[in-house]
């Protein structure tokens, strides 16, 4: 409030600057008539940027004159800390100044910020701002309810299947030329933007010229991403708002870098991945050079945005206004910061990990306890808690006192969890294992070896990651991040029925919190002809995962239930994101109807959409009823170009063959028809495939061909069902 009140006396109290200052909260029209009141507000997220690497804060490995200059001008905070050490999460608590216990959201993945809780973006643009979020990865995604607020939310970073959802990111200077077409557009009048950097997150890849200056590519992400700012500062100077804006620039969280060895911040809580960057430019550089000793926290940032306006936050917070905090006087309570990790537990079956920092003191939490006092050594290396009991029995008594249950998404709907228990996947798992559980710092072993098998999937050595997985899970068969890391590399290595136990025994684990296995079970199930089964497993996981309505579309379209499958199918493009799969679906679905003019046009957008991206997999089906749309059309040299392409892409896509097959009887080609043929069931030797053979035989009025065939497959496969359903059937 002192800044404001300085701002006031500067500029005079107009009426708006009196809504602001002196009474109720503004209009929108009164806040976006462009009065110096309302300051632009630049919120910058540098993903995993531990503040110990930067100039500002002491460290002499890297050039960042970006950051210099903003902590320069601005309020630096020497000890801020994150609650939590993963993206989602943490962007949540700044947002929202609550702890993730708070605000429900407790990992990347499986969780949505619930429409209640008020956000920052949200109050600001109810206050007549202009509001716009540009961010640089997947995990920020707009349909995790980040977005909620931001009437310009941009997260069009590039898809790829396969890829993890950390690996999903662009380039800081794509980001930035996306949110400064917005803020040119609303440099008039008060604006918020977001902007999230994505450097310098794993993998550390710096582009030119950085590349070749830093010898430690982290660094040369570091210094990257502060390029980035220095363009977002003099492109703001250039349109003559950066002088009045307030600037907050931040971290969600730090990175390991060996230091406890742990490479990134999955896992542990040590100082390195919870302390961040917290530097603030106030207006008209108001306290311009100053350094806070004060523990910071980043749920106080939000606080100390409505402060600067003015505003009162909207609900009680676990965040305070940064811009009064000053060292605890004697006798008075130090403060205390908690911070979390779940992530062991979810993904691990591993015991979770909670934090507390009081002053100089930080206690760990975890089935052996860690306390260190920070001042005499930063580095924690020395475990102290044997002579402060005292301490660590009083910050236990805190953490018990907090709420921090890890209640898994199903248990709040009794639909789903009845679902999951007929699935039979409420029976155990690593959520429902009982006793002491393992401390993670005694497993860093095991994430090595799960980084090692998620390097050799990145290299393409798909059957060396195999063996890595298969290692580590021998020791660890509860750890549900490689078993859906094994069902990707069986899937890839075109063994599907495999694939979909790997998946299967993922989805078990984790009691059926693992959406994104218990979609790949369904899609898996759904491609076997299960279709029924499939349809049970994406039930049990649609609330979580928007795409299984197109599973459930393609389940009805298999039943010939074309208006079900209408249904599910605008359900699933509402909240496809930049998946192309239910537009995929739809093909099939514009097909069925004889609207094949409109199948082949929706194919060119998808295509078109979909680019230069390397998982050109997923494309198979696209290819195979865009061969359909095009023959029906009468276009049979660009539909058998479609027929091939599905089959390069897709090997295992049966219809693919019997479609050309039939495209090349029809085209009186009959010599070419028993070649492809033969290479369906040359590539693809097992009883699906000779069954899809027989069938297609059959429907060119070849009996004979045909019966040689399933004489052929029964010689091979006598116990067959579906072989034997075709031999009945003559």
């Amino acid at each position: 409030m002192n800044s404001l009140r300085a701002l006031v006396s500067r500029l005079g109290c107009v009426a708006v600057l009196t809504a602001l200052a002196c009474g109720p909260s503004p209009s929108p029209e009164a806040g976006r008539a462009g009065n110096a009141v309302s300051p632009p507000i630049v919120l910058i997220s540098i993903d995993t940027l531990r503040s110990d690497r930067l100039p500002a804060y002491g460290y002499e490995g890297v050039e960042t004159p970006a950051i210099d200059r903003l902590a320069a001008g601005g309020v630096l905070f020497e000890r801020a800390y994150s609650h939590v050490n993963v993206t989602l999460p943490s962007h949540a608590s700044i947002f929202t100044g609550l702890l993730p216990s708070q605000h429900g959201v407790r990992d990347n993945a499986g969780y949505r910020l619930d429409e209640a809780v008020p956000t920052l973006a949200a109050e600001l643009n109810r206050h007549g701002y202009a509001t716009g979020g540009f961010v640089s990865s997947y995990v920020l995604r707009a349909g995790t309810g980040i977005g909620r607020g931001f009437e310009v939310y941009d997260d069009g970073v590039g898809f790829e299947t396969g890829r993890q959802l950390g690996q999903i990111q662009r380039a800081g200077t794509e980001t930035l030329a996306a949110a400064m077409d917005w803020v040119n557009e609303v440099a008039d009048e008060p604006f918020f933007l977001f902007l999230h950097l994505y450097e310098p997150h794993a993998p550390y890849e710096p582009p030119p010229p950085f590349a070749d200056r830093y010898g430690n590519p982290y660094d040369g992400e570091v210094a990257a991403a502060d390029a980035v700012v220095g363009e977002l500062i003099q492109r703001l100077e250039e349109l003559g708002v950066y002088e009045d804006a307030l600037v907050v620039l931040l971290s969600d969280h730090g990175e390991g870098l060996m230091d406890h060895g742990e490479m990134d911040h999955l896992i542990l809580i040590y100082r390195e991945v919870l302390q961040v960057p917290l530097i603030v430019k106030l207006p008209q550089g108001e306290r311009a050079g100053e350094r806070v000793a004060a523990n910071a926290q980043l749920s106080d940032v939000a606080p100390a945005i409505y402060s600067v306006l003015g505003l009162k936050p909207p609900a009680e917070t676990a965040g305070i206004d940064l811009l009064g905090l000053n060292e605890a006087q004697a006798g008075e309570p130090l403060r205390q910061i908690v911070s979390e990790s779940v992530y062991p537990r979810i993904h691990f079956g591993w015991s979770e990990l909670a934090s507390i920092v009081e002053g100089d003191l930080h206690f760990i939490e975890s089935p052996d306890p860690e306390l260190f006092r920070l001042s005499e050594d930063p580095l924690e290396r020395n475990n102290v808690i044997q002579e402060e009991r005292a301490a660590a029995r009083r910050f236990r008594a805190v953490l018990a006192e907090i709420d921090r249950t890890l209640a898994s998404p199903v248990e709040d709907d009794p639909e789903t969890r009845q679902r999951l228990e007929s699935l039979g996947y409420l029976s155990g798992g690593a959520r429902a294992a009982e006793g002491p559980l393992p401390d993670p710092k005694s497993r860093m072993g095991v994430v090595a070896d799960l980084g090692r098998a998620s390097r050799l999937i990145g290299s393409g050595d798909l059957e060396e990651a195999e063996a890595a997985l298969q290692a580590v899970l021998q020791q660890e068969p509860q750890l549900v991040l490689a078993w859906q890391q094994l069902g990707d590399v069986l899937e890839r290595r075109r063994r599907p029925k495999q694939a979909l136990e790997a998946y299967r025994r993922a989805f078990e684990v984790s009691s059926g919190d693992a959406t994104s296995a218990g979609l790949k079970v369904a899609e898996l199930l759904l491609l076997e002809g299960r279709v029924a089964e499939a349809r049970e497993h994406a039930l049990a996981v649609v609330e979580r995962a928007p795409m299984a309505n197109d599973v459930l579309a393609q389940a009805a379209l298999f039943e010939d239930d074309l208006a079900a499958a209408e249904e599910y199918l605008q359900l699933a493009i509402a909240g496809r994101g930049p998946q192309v799969a239910p537009l995929i679906t739809k093909l099939a679905w514009l097909n069925r109807q004889d609207r094949f003019e409109e199948s082949a046009s929706l194919s060119d957008e998808v295509l078109a959409e979909f680019g230069a991206r390397s998982d050109r997999g997923v494309l198979g089906h696209l290819y195979l009823y865009r061969g359909t749309a095009l023959a029906a059309q009468g276009r049979e040299p660009e539909a058998e170009s479609a027929y091939r392409e599905a089959i390069a892409l897709r090997p295992e896509l049966l219809g693919a063959y019997s479609s050309l097959a039939f495209l090349q009887a029809l085209t009186g080609r009959g010599a070419e028809v028993g070649r492809t043929l033969q290479e369906m069931v040359t590539v693809n030797p097992n009883p699906g495939a000779y069954a899809e053979a027989v069938r297609a035989l059959r429907a060119m009025n070849d009996p004979r061909s045909a019966d040689g065939v399933l004489g052929e497959a029964l010689r091979q496969w006598p116990e067959a069902e579906e072989l034997r359903l075709l031999a009945g059937s003559r």
